[in-house]
């Protein structure tokens, strides 16, 4: 029986288990969108896992989400995160960065610009825009021109990545974001290609992926999905036909996996395994639920076929991670008032597990 701790083969890594730590916001870049010296030490703490995806981190000025989130568009940037990505290799581990675009989930307050989506659909919500909480504005509806814009970031900001030493990038398709508004049935209001039926709401997700499979290889490129979610007033129509569509359309492009959220019930996502020919990552946790990534729960999804298995709120608190699960050591709970913003405290106090 596959094992966590069995090694993997994932393009040209060979990760050392099957334990991936998922990508969790923690908002300590500085204002203007770079890691500091506290991000190297925080990755390079927990470079045991067989893989780490970043933080999300915004692929031009417009796609920003959250305050003291970090970027990778301009030079500054990219040589900020080459210290961080340096620290995680020289400690031995791999890590990927997330390209996480707000769509509608910005605001200009913390970004300087109006959010762009599929269409000028508000989100029906208030975001904390670092001068308090404010409701999220109308976006403005992307022409047909401009969506071409769009994936291009994606497409330079994976470039960028490889400049910063990352081993490679995620797309953010989950979570309520611009790639998954492109999926919705609610947000994408579009009458042109990229709307109305499922070839249309799945084409810009396609076309991000392709195009960061060609600028920086398909090996070195995934993708995040969380199939049905609600998250950030997300709806999706048919969404078996949906999501199968979206993978027939990858399949041939050899991406170096897919990384599914556990927000649809298991049948579905068993049935997703089985389209996808690749690397497929699963995050047994919902988002929606307080309840997270357990040992047996990622033991349990690799004997239904998943390759890797990724754990988020367990790593905030708990460095060692790996040793705790493979030792069967108590995790310690992270402190949620510490999850977002500030300094050290609740970022790099957390130790090993001390016998």
């Amino acid at each position: 029986m596959t094992s966590l701790f069995d090694p993997y083969r994932l393009g040209s890594l060979t990760l050392p288990n099957r334990i991936v730590m998922a990508p969790m916001t923690r908002a300590r870049a500085t204002p203007d969108g770079l890691p500091t010296a506290s991000f190297a030490a925080y990755y390079a703490q927990r470079a045991t896992a067989g893989l780490i995806v970043s933080e999300g981190i915004w692929p031009s000025p417009q796609a920003q989400s959250n305050p003291n989130t970090p970027g990778l568009f301009r030079d500054d940037q990219v040589a900020a995160w080459r210290e961080v990505t340096h620290a995680v290799h020289a400690s031995g581990g791999r890590i990927f960065a997330q390209l996480q675009h707000a769509g509608r989930v910005g605001h200009p307050e913390i970004s300087g610009h109006i959010p762009v989506a599929p269409s000028a659909v508000a989100l029906e919500a208030q975001l904390f825009t670092g001068k308090g909480m404010s409701p999220a504005p109308v976006p403005r509806a992307l022409s047909t021109d401009e969506v071409a814009h769009e994936v291009e970031a994606y497409v330079q900001a994976a470039r960028r990545a490889i400049q910063a030493g990352f081993d490679g990038v995620e797309l953010h398709g989950a979570n309520g974001y611009l790639i998954q508004q492109f999926l919705s049935s609610n947000v994408n209001r579009r009458t042109d290609a990229y709307g109305g039926s499922i070839p249309g709401r799945v084409r810009f997700a396609a076309e991000v992926a392709r195009g960061a499979a060609e600028a920086i290889g398909a090996e070195r490129v995934g993708l995040r999905l969380s199939p049905g979610a609600h998250i950030w007033n997300i709806e999706e129509q048919d969404v078996p036909e949906l999501y199968a569509a979206l993978l027939a359309e990858l399949a041939p492009l050899g991406l170096a996996y897919i990384h599914l959220t556990a927000t649809a019930d298991e049948a579905l996502l068993l049935s997703l395994r089985q389209r996808w020919p690749g690397t497929l990552i699963v995050n047994p946790s919902n988002l929606m639920e307080t309840s997270a990534t357990d040992k047996a729960a990622g033991e349990r999804w690799l004997s239904w076929g998943a390759d890797l298995i990724s754990f988020g709120r367990a790593y905030l608190a708990n460095p060692d991670l790996v040793e705790r699960l493979r030792s069967d050591l108590p995790l310690t709970p992270a402190d949620p008032e510490t999850f977002y913003g500030g300094g050290d405290q609740g970022y790099l106090n957390y130790t090993s597990y001390q016998r």
